[in-house]
């Protein structure tokens, strides 16, 4: 609040006037009482200048605390101010100039902190943006270069037999070559999607809706329709499942893509008449999942690359798109799930744990 001069009696200004005035009536009734005093002239006078001397050290003591202290004060605030620093605020705390000055340096590095605060959070946020474009534009360029890479050889393969569709006249041929089309087509339509999904997941424009449903009974049903009844089977199955309803709360169609990428590649590159074996196992409040398959071992250090796009590993007995491991990585790594692979004795286990509920 601003104080008024004609209605504050405490101003500065004010009480400079009021302790000159003092100071001028002590000055001369000292000296009239000194001169009454029953001692000579020259002892009087002594007197009266060692009370002098003694007053204007008061007076001076008078004036560090009124003035020079909150000047100090005063000083040292607008210091800090000045170096960006508003963890000082000025405690002057009289009802004068001072006082209403050092509300003012208050209030103004408080308005300048926040400013500055404000300030901040828009150039992070801006920063953000910057880097999420670019990391857009990259994601863009990255995707646009493995989608032409990987076109190149279906694109080929149906160049190819469309070209030598049109000079063949045997109609069964006409009919394997139009099979081959169709199926290079359905791969890159495939491949297309994929890539496009794995995107979707990787720069957040995808999110993942959780639901609580009985794992077990959901991984029965996947390994069922992926590996029981098929006519390429050759493998022999075994699994290792908890005999209850456990139930995990996730998203179950990301978690269907998991389990489907998982079993598939365990299937893929299984021995002939090798072990497939499926595991839950249930470990405090954790369920965790593997799939082994009997078959050639990754090489140690390729190990952390599956998880990479396009990434195949050419001991592999299969040539799939190198996408479907990244997805899982991606979709587990949203939940901060634990997964991993390892080469057991005779074969290759992939693995995820992941949090039970009630």
């Amino acid at each position: 609040m601003k104080i008024s001069d004609s209605m504050n009696p405490l101003t500065i200004r004010k009480k400079i006037l009021l302790a000159s005035k003092l100071i001028g009536v002590v000055l001369i009734v000292s000296y009239i009482l000194s001169d009454r005093l029953p001692v000579s002239t020259d002892i009087s006078f002594a007197i009266w200048i060692a009370f002098v001397v003694v007053l204007i050290c008061g007076i001076d003591l008078l004036m560090a605390r009124f003035i020079t202290k909150p000047v100090s004060e005063l000083n040292k605030a607008a210091q800090s101010m000045a170096e960006l620093d508003f963890s000082h605020p000025c405690e002057v705390t009289s009802l004068d100039e001072f006082g209403e000055l050092a509300g003012s340096l208050n209030s103004m590095s408080e308005n300048l902190q926040q400013a500055f605060a404000a300030l901040e959070d828009a150039n992070m946020k801006l920063e953000q943006d910057v880097e999420q474009k670019k990391r857009l534009l990259i994601e863009r360029k990255e995707l646009v270069d493995n989608l032409s890479h990987e076109m190149k050889t279906p694109l080929g393969v149906i160049r190819a037999y469309a070209e030598g569709l049109q000079d063949e006249t045997d109609e069964a041929k006409r009919q394997k070559y139009s099979e081959v089309i169709v199926a290079e087509t359905e791969r890159m339509s495939s491949l297309i999607t994929t890539l496009l999904d794995l995107s979707a997941l990787e720069n957040g424009a995808t999110q993942l809706h959780p639901e609580r449903f009985d794992f077990v009974e959901f991984l029965e049903t996947v390994a069922g329709r992926l590996l029981i009844d098929t006519p390429d089977a050759d493998f022999d199955l075994q699994y290792e499942l908890p005999e209850h309803p456990v139930y995990v709360n996730t998203d179950k169609s990301r978690m269907e893509q998991v389990l489907d990428n998982l079993i598939v590649n365990a299937k893929r590159n299984v021995n002939p008449g090798g072990v497939l074996k499926l595991s839950l196992k249930e470990s405090e409040d954790m369920l965790d999942f593997s799939v082994f398959n009997q078959g050639p071992p990754i090489p140690q250090e390729n190990l952390s690359k599956i998880w990479t796009k396009f990434y195949r590993d050419k001991n592999s007995k299969y040539s799939g798109s190198g996408l479907g491991l990244a997805i899982v990585a991606q979709i587990l790594s949203m939940q901060h799930l634990i997964y991993g692979v390892e080469n057991q004795p005779g074969g290759v286990a992939f693995y995820f744990s992941i949090p039970t509920v009630k």
